[in-house]
C-alpha cells in the first residue's frame, strides 16, 4: 500500500474508492473518529473554561477526555507514520506530528497535543474526502452503463445478459428510454440518441442504420438493433473512466515540485528542532527551548504544501470530465495551463470529415434535381469517397447501364439510353460554366463536371464542410491571445479556403505524418504548443506538443493514445472551454503553494521566539489547510 507525502494511506483500488463516494460523511469512519476526537477535546475545553475542572473528579473528567481526543486523533495518522518509517524508510510529515504530540506529552501539555492530533487528523479526512468527491464525477460514469442488456440470439430469440459479458459482433435490442450497453453500430431502426452525459451535447442525435452510437446514450425513440463492436467492458465510457483514473495517479509538476521541498524539508525540520533544543538548553532554561523546538517542528510542517497541489489537480481533472474534457494527467493539465499557441488539423478536426455536396451549378434548361439524379445514377456504382456525397443529395435515382469507371478522370454510362459522364473538369470540359467552377474550386470545393448526350449541363462541388462553431472558436482562441495554425495534408487551395472561412491566417499544407511533427517542433521554439487532431497522421504531432488533444475519446486508437487530454464529444467549442479551466486550475495551484511557503517562513520564527504558543501554531496551520483544501476544490468549478 502507498502512502502519501503526509504518511497517510490512499485509497488501495477503484472498488474501494467508490464504496468511500457512496457513503455520507457521517457514514465515514476515517471522518468520524476526528470528529470525536474533537467532541472530547471541546468537553475537556469546556469543563476547563467554565472552572468546573477545579473540582478533583471533573478534573480527572477533563483529563480524561483530552486523553481520549489525542488517542482518538493520532489514530489517524500515527499507524501510517511509522509505517512509513519502518518499511518505507521515509520520513513523512505524520512522523513531525507524532513526534510533535510525543513531546508535547512528554512536557505534560496534553490538551495542546490533544488540538494537534484533533486539527491534524480532521484536515486529513477532510483532504480524503475532497479527494472522493473530486474522483466521484469521474466514476459516476460507470453508472450510465446498464447492469444488463437484450441481445438476439441468431435463432432471432430476445434474451438478456450481463453487460460484461457482451462482446463485439452481438445483436443488441435497444428499447426506448434505455442506455446502451455498448458502442455498436445501428443496424435496424430509426431513433434519436441523448448524447448528453457523454458528450455534453445538448440536441438529440439522429441515429440509423449505418451510424455509431456510444455507450451510456439514452434511445428515446423507437427501437434500435446495434451490433456491438466493443464488449461491455472495453468501451467508449469504460475507457474514459479508465484514463482519467490514470490521469489522477499521476501528478503535475508543480505537485512533484511540492514533492521536492518536503522531502528535505522534513528531515531538516528534526534537525533544527535538534539544534534549537540543544543550542537552547545549553544557553538558557532546557524545559522552556525543548518546548519551543517541539512547537518549531509543528510550525514548520509542509502538510500544506504537500496537499495544495494534488487536491487542485484532482479536482480540475475530475471537473474537466464533467463537461466533455477527459485530462490523461496532472502534468498535462499544468501545461494546458500555459498553453498559448494551437496548431490544428483541418479534416475531422476543424471539419466535420463527411464530404457533402455545397453547390450545383447548372446550365440553361436544366435544373440542379436533373444534374443530381443523373450523377447519382452513375455514382452508385462508383467507389471514389465523393460518390457517397452526390448520392446521399439525390437518394433513389435512375437505373443506369454499361457504367465504367475511369480512374483518376470519372465515370461513364448509359441513362434512360442517353450517355452520362461524370468527372473532374481537368477531363470533361466545363464550357460555359468554366469561371463558377473555378471560383468554387477556390472556395476549397472538389468540383466534377456532368455531361448528358456529350453536352455539359452542370456541374457539382463538393467539401468537407466547416464543423459547427470553427470560426467562432478561433475568434475566441484570438480574443484570449491564443495563436493558431492549420496544420493538413490536404491540398494547399482547399486549406487556405477553409482556413479563410474560420479566421487562420496561418497554414502549413501538404503535410505528410512527419511533416507535421517537425512543424509542430518549430513551433515549440517559441510557444507552449497545443496540437489537436483525430486520425493516425496526426499522432507523431500529437506526440510531439507540450500538450496533444484528441478531437473525440472514440476516434483514432493512435490518436487518443499519443494526446495528453481528449473531447469525449466532436464539439471544437470545448477548445477555449479547456484552456480556461486549465488556467482558472493553475492560478489556483499557485495560490495554494505561495499560501503554504508564507506559513513555512512566518510561522516557525514565530514559535522560536515564543510570540505563538503550540496551541495556536496547530490552529493557524490546519486551518490553513482547510482553506488550501477548499481553494483546491474551486478548480472542479466551471467558469465559461
Amino acid at each position: 500500500m502507498s502512502v502519501d507525502a503526509c504518511g497517510c494511506a490512499p485509497g488501495s483500488d477503484t472498488a474501494a474508492g467508490q464504496a468511500v463516494d457512496a457513503r455520507r460523511w457521517w457514514q465515514d469512519r476515517s471522518v468520524l473518529i476526528p470528529l470525536a476526537s474533537g467532541l472530547l477535546l471541546g468537553t475537556g475545553w469546556v469543563l476547563e473554561w467554565t472552572g468546573v475542572a477545579d473540582q478533583a473528579p471533573l478534573s480527572a473528567v477533563a483529563l480524561a477526555a483530552f486523553w481520549g481526543s489525542l488517542l482518538l486523533g493520532t489514530s489517524q495518522f500515527v499507524p501510517g507514520a511509522l509505517r512509513m518509517l519502518l518499511v518505507r524508510r521515509r520520513l513523512g510529515i505524520g512522523l513531525l506530528m507524532t513526534i510533535s504530540a510525543t513531546g508535547a506529552v512528554a512536557l505534560g501539555h496534553v490538551e495542546e497535543a490533544a488540538a494537534l492530533a484533533f486539527l491534524y487528523s480532521i484536515a486529513e479526512a477532510l483532504e480524503d474526502r475532497a479527494m472522493d468527491k473530486a474522483r466521484s464525477g469521474l466514476r459516476s460514469l460507470l453508472s450510465l452503463l446498464p447492469n444488463s442488456a437484450t441481445i438476439i440470439d441468431d435463432d432471432g430469440t430476445p434474451r438478456q445478459v450481463p453487460v460484461p459479458s457482451l462482446v463485439p459482433g452481438q445483436l443488441i435490442r435497444v428499447a426506448a428510454g434505455t442506455r446502451l450497453a455498448t458502442d455498436g453500430i445501428v443496424r435496424t431502426g430509426h431513433s434519436a440518441l441523448d448524447t448528453s452525459a457523454i458528450t455534453g451535447e445538448s440536441i438529440p442525435v439522429e441515429a440509423g442504420p449505418g451510424d455509431e452510437v456510444l455507450a451510456g446514450s439514452v434511445n428515446t425513440t423507437g427501437v434500435l438493433e446495434v451490433e456491438a463492436t466493443a464488449s461491455g467492458t472495453e468501451n467508449s465510457l469504460t475507457t474514459v473512466v479508465r484514463l482519467v483514473e490514470e490521469a489522477q495517479a499521476e501528478k503535475g509538476k508543480r505537485a512533484r515540485l511540492a514533492d521536492r521541498i518536503a522531502s528535505p524539508l522534513v528531515p531538516g525540520v528534526l534537525v533544527l528542532a535538534a539544534l534549537i533544543a540543544a543550542v537552547g538548553s545549553v544557553l538558557g532554561e532546557p524545559v522552556e527551548w525543548v518546548t519551543r523546538a517541539i512547537i518549531v517542528l509543528v510550525a514548520a510542517s509542509p502538510c500544506a504544501l504537500a496537499i495544495s497541489v494534488p487536491i487542485t489537480v484532482v479536482s480540475a481533472i475530475g471537473g474537466g470530465s464533467r463537461f466533455g474534457v477527459i485530462i490523461k494527467s496532472g502534468a498535462a493539465f499544468e501545461r494546458l495551463g500555459r498553453v498559448n499557441h494551437l496548431a490544428v488539423d483541418k479534416t475531422g478536426t476543424l471539419t466535420r470529415n463527411q464530404p457533402t455536396v455545397s453547390a450545383v451549378l447548372t446550365t440553361p434548361g436544366h435544373s440542379e434535381q436533373q444534374v443530381l439524379t443523373w450523377a447519382t445514377a452513375l455514382e452508385t456504382h462508383s467507389t471514389h469517397p465523393l460518390a457517397a456525397a452526390i448520392t446521399a443529395a439525390a437518394p433513389g435515382g435512375r437505373h443506369a447501364a454499361e457504367v465504367v469507371e475511369l480512374p483518376g478522370q470519372g465515370i461513364t454510362g448509359s441513362v434512360e439510353n442517353r450517355r452520362i459522364a461524370v468527372g473532374n473538369p481537368r477531363w470533361l470540359t466545363s464550357g460555359p460554366l468554366a469561371r463558377q467552377v473555378a471560383d468554387l474550386e477556390q472556395r476549397g470545393c472538389t468540383v466534377v463536371v456532368v455531361h448528358h448526350s456529350g453536352q455539359v449541363v452542370g456541374a457539382i462541388g463538393v467539401r468537407d464542410e466547416l464543423r459547427d462553431g470553427a470560426a467562432e472558436t478561433i475568434a475566441a482562441l484570438a480574443a484570449e491571445g491564443v495563436g493558431v495554425t492549420m496544420l493538413t495534408g490536404d491540398n494547399a487551395r482547399t486549406a487556405r479556403a477553409l482556413a479563410t472561412e474560420a479566421g487562420i491566417t496561418e497554414v502549413q499544407a501538404e503535410l505528410r505524418p512527419e511533416d507535421k511533427a517537425e512543424a509542430i517542433a518549430a513551433l515549440r521554439r517559441h510557444h507552449q504548443v497545443a496540437m489537436i487532431g483525430d486520425g493516425i497522421n496526426d499522432a507523431p504531432a500529437l506526440a510531439s506538443a507540450d500538450v496533444g488533444i484528441a478531437m473525440g475519446a472514440t476516434g483514432s486508437d493512435a490518436a487518443v493514445e499519443s494526446a495528453d487530454v481528449a473531447f469525449t464529444g466532436e464539439d471544437i467549442r470545448l477548445l477555449p472551454q479547456a484552456l480556461a479551466h486549465a488556467r482558472r486550475g493553475r492560478t489556483i495551484i499557485n495560490q495554494n503553494i505561495i499560501l503554504s511557503l508564507v506559513l513555512i517562513a512566518v510561522l516557525p520564527p514565530l514559535a522560536l521566539f515564543g510570540v505563538i504558543g503550540l496551541a495556536a501554531v496547530v490552529l493557524v496551520h490546519e486551518l490553513a489547510e482547510v482553506i488550501i483544501i477548499l481553494n483546491g476544490l474551486r478548480a472542479a468549478g466551471r467558469r465559461l
